[in-house]
């Protein structure tokens, strides 16, 4: 199993920065199919036009004045999002967008997908529509003259303007669409309600399915968010069915155990790095003194998500008489065990 996951540069200027966590370094991602890259934008920081193989959620990590664009496949126009810290914004297959920060700091969003399409298992490709490194520089300018009904000049005009690559920056005297205030496309995380009382307000679980949230299911994806305060513990879960889960650190640091039938982990985790729970093993984290924060997707719209704890445990549910035999104790320790079971939180705080 790999241990956390850290990103390297895609690309680098001025206007910001891409970083991708890529298979070749970390061979599990291909393996499982899931893939992740993280994007910065400096103020009127501009992200080209583009699609990409993997569908893929992205998680507002900072910023306040985010802008994005999609354009869903066979429409003819487009849609303009804004984008603040907390929000929720998937991109299904297909999905063209751009991305730009007209806010005065920095805007940070991170992308977890599912690569089973993917060109490359394990990593994001991006097909890009405009400037050097758009697919129409890869036809002949004949070809592209002749599709779009251009002149010699006209067709150098459309294919060189743009010498930018992926990100740069737009000028101030250069305007982009307004956002719609309202929108069905995004979704804030940090201000939704989560799934259940916690005990002392130790921290929250907020899961976010298609019930909730109607365009996250054409993404194929489910979007966690857990928040533990300072010490905190979030009890084991598991998911029950054949998906993965990949997590991303989004502040703090700690400790995340990953247990299945053959091997474990016990991994010290910091803001910034990634790690994968493979299918059907059980995760458990412990935060730092600064508390932990995780973002994460799961590759199903309605995945199966057993506690270890709590009145809905598979523990809580087996009969006396197998809790027993299968512990080995006592009635009385049995019946200790399962109302400590029964009244455990899915987080616990320090003092609990």
């Amino acid at each position: 199993m790999e241990q956390p996951m850290n990103p390297k540069p895609f690309t680098e200027v001025e206007a910001g920065s891409y970083h991708k966590w890529l298979p070749s370094e970390y061979p599990l991602l291909a393996r499982n199919k899931v893939a992740a890259g993280r994007l910065l934008l400096r103020p009127r920081g501009f992200v080209v036009p583009h699609y990409a193989d993997c569908s893929k959620v992205g998680y507002v990590l900072q910023g306040e004045n985010g802008v994005a664009g999609l354009v869903f496949p066979s429409k003819s126009d487009e849609v303009v999002v804004n984008l603040k810290k907390g929000d929720l914004i998937p991109v299904p297959n297909g999905v063209s967008s751009w991305w730009f920060n007209e806010g005065d700091s920095d805007l940070e969003i991170i992308f977890l997908g599912e690569s089973k399409n993917a060109h490359v298992p394990g990593d994001i490709s991006y097909f890009v529509l405009s400037g050097p490194l758009s697919l129409l520089h890869g036809f002949s300018p004949e070809y592209v003259g002749k599709t779009y009904s251009l002149n010699g000049e006209e067709t150098t005009q459309f294919l060189k303007s743009q010498s930018n690559a992926l990100i740069f920056s737009i000028q101030q005297t250069q305007s982009l669409p307004k956002p719609s205030k309202f929108s069905k496309f995004v979704y804030n995380i940090d201000a939704a309600a989560p799934d259940g009382r916690v005990k002392g307000g130790a921290g929250a679980v907020t899961t976010v399915t298609e019930s909730k949230f109607p365009f996250i299911g054409q993404s194929g994806l489910t979007a966690i968010l857990e928040k533990l305060d300072a010490n905190a513990v979030r009890s084991p879960v598991y998911v029950a069915e054949p998906y993965d889960q990949l997590i991303y650190v989004a502040k703090g640091r700690g400790k995340i155990q990953i247990v299945g039938s053959s091997s474990k982990i016990d991994a010290e985790v910091k803001m910034g790095q990634l790690i994968l729970v493979p299918k059907f093993f059980a995760v458990g984290k412990i935060a730092g003194e600064d508390g932990l924060e995780c973002i994460s997707i799961i590759t199903a719209t309605h995945p199966v998500v057993e506690e270890l704890a709590g009145k809905t445990s598979v523990l809580e549910a087996l009969s006396p008489e197998i809790f027993q035999v299968s512990f080995n104790v006592t009635a009385e320790f049995e019946k200790l065990l399962r109302s400590k079971i029964t009244n455990a939180s899915p987080v616990i705080g320090s003092s609990d």
